[in-house]
């Protein structure tokens, strides 16, 4: 009983930084919502001015090297993490996600490209399964399924009129952001990685890749705009070293499976902002399953309270 007694303390204050922890990660997922769902306008429109790849190039190597110099002057060593793990989400994350993506825009529109590439947290489902071992609860699955059926009429591929080659790409960006997300995620689990090293390291090594791409593709010149310049220093700071730091810091404190939905509120708001600045209008099934998108976000609410609230029981 005396041990129970003395042990109970340290498990309350560690249960209070667990909850803290995750809402300081909805917060982060917020911010971050706002800003990814935003950017798909301006990378939408700076591409008058530069090529897809270069323009990627410059931020994701540009928000590499702002991050490496963060590192000494947060007290934290210049050393890499274990490369393995920097090395695959190098690949997958800053090189795969990030071309795709951008490449996907040059023929596509705002709201379809940026829908297709958030089917991403639909393939974490399926790879944490089969790697991490994360067991869907079955208000996780109701949650993905009425998620899927929003999803389905903001796209409405009955209606479907892009470029089918836009839509690979769109969808191919998804899924190499879903391995990466799944790497992150056991890296977390089975390393001590410190989360702005890991970011600052693996875009070190994707912008490599990712200049290559550049150089090889390369055929119109840039144009040095003030828009341009813009866009290239709030994607650097604000999109890619913010961004991306955010983004591992989520994936570290939720399940990868609530931390991929969550990220559904990205298209959501594309969609939005498209409406607004680019006049592209959604259709009345469009708004549909942005509210159906919508619900499925409000339910994971419920199993993370329930899971802290079973924890807690079982501690007791």
């Amino acid at each position: 009983m005396a041990e129970f007694s003395a042990s109970r303390p340290g498990q309350l204050r560690n249960l209070k930084q667990n909850n803290t922890t995750i809402l300081v990660a909805v917060l982060a997922l917020i911010v971050l919502s706002l800003i990814w769902s935003y950017n798909w306008i301006i990378t939408k429109s700076v591409l008058q001015f530069v090529g897809a790849l270069d323009f990627t190039a410059l931020r994701c190597g540009l928000g590499a090297l702002l991050l490496l110099v963060l590192l000494p002057l947060s007290g934290r060593p210049l050393k890499p993490p274990p490369w393995r793990p920097v090395l695959w989400i190098a690949l997958f994350q800053t090189a795969g996600m990030s071309s795709l993506s951008q490449l996907a825009l040059i023929a596509g529109d705002v709201g379809k490209t940026s829908v297709l590439v958030y089917m991403m947290p639909f393939w974490v489902i399926l790879l944490a399964v089969l790697f991490l071992n994360e067991k869907p609860r079955l208000l996780h699955c109701v949650a993905a399924m009425i998620a899927a059926f929003g999803l389905l009429l903001v796209m409405q591929p009955w209606q479907w009129h892009g470029s089918l080659l836009s839509s690979l790409l769109a969808t191919a960006s998804g899924l190499s952001w879903a391995v990466a997300t799944v790497i992150a995620k056991r890296a977390f689990r089975h390393q001590a990685v410190d989360v702005l090293s890991l970011v600052a390291w693996q875009m070190a090594i994707g912008s490599i890749v990712l200049s290559v791409l550049a150089i090889a593709t390369h055929k119109t010149p840039i144009v040095w705009s003030s828009y341009m310049l813009l866009a290239l220093s709030f994607n650097v700071v604000v999109v890619t070293a913010l961004g991306w730091t955010l983004w591992l810091f989520v994936l570290r404190a939720l399940p990868a499976a609530i931390a991929g939905i969550s990220t559904l509120v990205i298209p959501v708001l594309s969609v939005l902002w498209a409406w607004w600045l680019l006049n592209e209008k959604p259709s009345n099934a469009e708004g549909w399953g942005i509210g159906l998108i919508l619900l499925a976000l409000a339910l994971l609410g419920v199993p993370v309270s329930k899971v802290r609230k079973q924890k807690a029981g079982t501690r007791d």
